[in-house]
């Protein structure tokens, strides 16, 4: 279960961990080609969807870190999904335990800071979870929307490498970073 710290807020957004009707909505963003293009480039079946909402919940039961659905907060549209993970990925340089944020965003909130919102959001839920450790993140090159978020939100290229044979840059972001 997710922790009861677990529920954020900014001035325009809510985030919290998945719910089962929060499916319709993720399946929506993760086969959308526009979302995807950066992130394997094959829009994801509905069954692939399901097993991405069953492990962003037993990130939270196992691990007690997650994904959150994020929505606006004046009318609550769901805008995307920003979280932290220990996908054990098997990528170069490895990530080893290193918590490793992610997000994506529905083509409609794209471009109107919402990312750089929730990212830092989630950034501070992390700092006062994990004051001691950095964490991490891995981009496509080409994906430069994603790669100016993660710069507004601390991060620094660490290194370089691949993912699943596709180039990937690798950034970290010291504990407590602004």
């Amino acid at each position: 279960m997710a922790e009861s710290n677990a529920f954020l807020e900014t001035d325009r957004l809510t985030m919290r961990p998945h719910v089962l009707e929060d499916f319709n909505d993720s399946f929506a963003m993760w086969s959308d080609p526009e979302v995807i293009r950066f992130i394997g480039g094959q829009p994801f079946t509905r069954e692939e969807v399901w097993a991405r909402l069953l492990r962003y919940a037993g990130h939270w039961k196992l691990l007690g870190f997650g994904y959150w659905a994020v929505r606006e907060k004046a009318g609550g549209r769901f805008v995307g999904e920003v979280g932290f993970a220990n996908f054990r990925r098997q990528i170069e340089p490895p990530l080893d335990d290193m918590p490793e944020v992610g997000w994506a965003l529905t083509p409609t909130a794209q471009g109107r800071g919402y990312a750089t919102e929730a990212v830092r959001a989630a950034l501070r839920w992390a700092d006062a979870k994990w004051p001691a450790a950095d964490t991490a993140c891995i981009i496509a090159p080409e994906n430069a929307p994603s790669l100016r978020v993660a710069q507004k939100s601390g991060y620094t290229e660490w290194t370089r490498g691949s993912y699943k044979g596709k180039p990937t840059i690798h950034l970290r972001r010291a504990a407590g970073s602004a």
